[in-house]
């Protein structure tokens, strides 16, 4: 009997140790969790302000450019075109080399344009610029010529719109798996390339227009942020929804010369949706990439 209940108080002892080995070992994993939670914690806490990330991401920009790795220049344009920031015009330098390379002539033409029309004769890469416009202008023309040619037809001096480019090219200039996510990116470099400008004639260096689009997806939602800014300079903004379900994804679009401005129109009642600067061949491709977009979001997974 007296075996008995020795054996059983040494069960007991050696199970409350290992009880409180395994507390204690618990409890070092749980603070080792709280210390790495707090380590991040910390470096989320420590992100740089958009003035400073701008600037950051305009150096790497600089520096995978000057290396010519392009997909690199691509991730970091991306990046930039998200922050709530204004950008110094050798962005729009350095977008309109990256779509160059990438073959996306009419969003390169535009960068390059509006970092002329910003920049004038003082641009630090203004001579080059125009040297790249003449071939994005020559480029275009080939391109025009190789499709008549395919076609049988006399070629013309057009350019087949990006808005119509295979996904799967999309997908890789804007470095991501997801065809919606590549036209939504797509879509906000349009509208911010032509953006509105109240006076076209003055342009601050590095200012953002004064009426700009962004727009994601959530959930079967387009959801479009407006900024417009007021004649004493400050930002108003406005936000509406766009249920793709049970519209059309053929989305009109037209210019008004008088007031040097385009327009795309809502599929769902054909109302005035994004008032956009003069560009026409900017304009259609945004359209035909908001319709994409729209159809693509429709398809089943």
């Amino acid at each position: 009997m007296n075996k008995h209940i020795i054996g059983m108080t040494k069960g007991i002892a050696m199970l409350t140790m290992t009880i409180l080995t395994m507390i204690r070992w618990l409890g070092r994993r749980i603070f080792q969790g709280l210390v790495y939670g707090g380590a991040l914690y910390a470096g989320s806490a420590a992100a740089l302000e958009p003035e400073h990330e701008t600037r950051r991401l305009m150096l790497a920009t600089e520096q995978a450019v000057a290396g010519e790795s392009w997909g690199e220049a691509g991730e970091y344009l991306n990046r930039l075109q998200g922050l709530e920031s204004e950008k110094p015009p050798e962005y729009l330098f350095y977008r309109g080399r990256v779509m160059l390379e990438a073959d996306h002539y009419n969003e390169a033409k535009a960068a390059l344009e509006n970092y002329v029309d910003q920049t004038g004769s003082e641009g630090k890469n203004y001579k080059e610029a125009l040297q790249m416009i003449t071939t994005v202008e020559k480029e275009q023309q080939a391109s025009s010529e190789r499709a008549g040619k395919a076609s049988g037809e006399e070629p013309v001096a057009v350019i087949e719109s990006a808005g119509r480019e295979p996904l799967d090219r999309l997908q890789q200039l804007y470095l991501t798996d997801s065809p919606a996510e590549a036209l939504t990116l797509h879509l906000n470099s349009l509208l911010e390339l032509n953006g509105w400008r109240q006076d076209p004639r003055i342009v601050r260096t590095g200012s953002a227009p004064d009426l700009l689009y962004r727009v994601s997806l959530q959930s079967g939602e387009i959801n479009i942020q407006e900024s417009r800014r007021t004649d004493n300079g400050e930002v108003r903004l406005s936000a509406q929804s766009l249920s793709v379900y049970g519209i059309s994804p053929s989305v009109r679009w037209d210019c008004v010369a008088a007031t040097q401005s385009c327009w795309v129109y809502d599929p769902r009642n054909d109302a005035r949706l994004f008032r956009l600067a003069g560009d026409k061949k900017l304009t259609a491709e945004a359209a035909q990439t908001l319709g994409r977009l729209i159809k693509t979001t429709q398809a089943p997974n």
